[in-house]
């Protein structure tokens, strides 16, 4: 067999680069290849500008007083320390995080209590008015929380409860609860009614399947429903201020205040100060992430 007819049975190797398919496929996988890349640095770039901010709150806490007015770089020209020790005896923090432990721990304990209830009896039980009642739980997520802010003070003056931290954990609980009924109910509609049949054949009692059977299943939920109330009660600051007069009632956010409120600002120990008091939101958030995500997945599929 001669070489010509070896070479004329051997198939051609394509080249690797070669464009595949008809034209118009190619330009569309062009088109996509393009859109996929602007956007992707659309985002980052958006991204990039979101965290700035907090970068720079970061590089400034452990920058002194005099490299933070002068500006310059993002990373520190000379790292510091005494910044971060120095706010830490100026905050008082300890009295300020066992306040804003005891308000942001109170209200998440009563919202899963009240609100996991109320999520299953609209997921599971069958009452008239059940979806109305839904509904109007639902519809206050559009009512804005300022418009009822001066009731609200009112209200807790006339009841003795104003300035206590009490007079706090009840707004907070209230206005948490639409998301956390839509969350739980939504959790709580996922779970195959089965097994509660199988619990009542048993002879388990409603409470028993809620608390035996529902509440294991909707862990995840629960767990975003605490995250979502518990950073933004941690941060709040607006009723919080106008509702705490005494020093010794003071939150973090409200102890964060007393920094601005000196002569001259050391804008250094304020940005210290705003670290100190979202690394343990940060670190709350980070090791409940996967169940945070879980949850809201499960909620929106229920």
């Amino acid at each position: 067999m001669t070489s010509t007819s070896l070479s004329a049975r051997t198939p051609k190797a394509r080249t690797p680069n070669a464009p595949t398919g008809p034209p118009g496929e190619r330009a569309a996988r062009t088109r996509r290849l393009v859109a996929r890349t602007v956007v992707g640095a659309l985002l980052a770039l958006y991204g990039l500008v979101s965290v700035y901010p907090f970068l720079w709150m970061v590089s400034a806490a452990f920058k002194d007083r005099i490299e933070v007015v002068r500006g310059g770089h993002l990373i520190p020209d000379n790292p510091t320390l005494d910044t971060l020790v120095d706010t830490w005896d100026k905050l008082h923090f300890f009295d300020f995080f066992l306040n804003s432990l005891l308000v942001t721990g109170y209200t998440v304990v009563l919202t899963l209590v009240i609100y996991a209830a109320a999520g299953y009896a609209f997921a599971v039980l069958r009452f008239p008015g059940r979806s109305a009642l839904q509904k109007l739980f639902v519809s206050l997520l559009f009512v804005p929380a300022i418009t009822v802010m001066l009731p609200i003070v009112m209200l807790e003056n006339k009841m003795g409860i104003l300035g206590t931290h009490f007079g706090l954990v009840l707004p907070f609980v209230n206005g948490g609860a639409p998301l956390s009924i839509l969350l739980m109910t939504g959790a709580f509609m996922a779970v195959p009614g089965e097994l509660r049949d199988s619990a009542r054949v048993d002879g388990a009692s409603e409470l028993r399947i809620f608390t035996g059977v529902y509440l294991p299943l909707a862990r995840p939920a629960l767990i975003t429903v605490a995250l979502l109330t518990a950073i933004p009660t941690w941060n709040e600051f607006l009723l919080t201020r106008v509702s705490l007069n005494d020093p010794s009632t003071y939150t973090l956010p409200l102890g964060l205040q007393t920094l601005s409120a000196e002569n001259v600002p050391h804008y250094n120990n304020l940005m210290a100060g705003a670290l100190i008091v979202v690394i343990p939101v940060i670190l709350l958030f980070l090791s409940l992430q996967r169940y945070f995500v879980n949850g809201l997945v499960g909620a929106v599929k229920g």
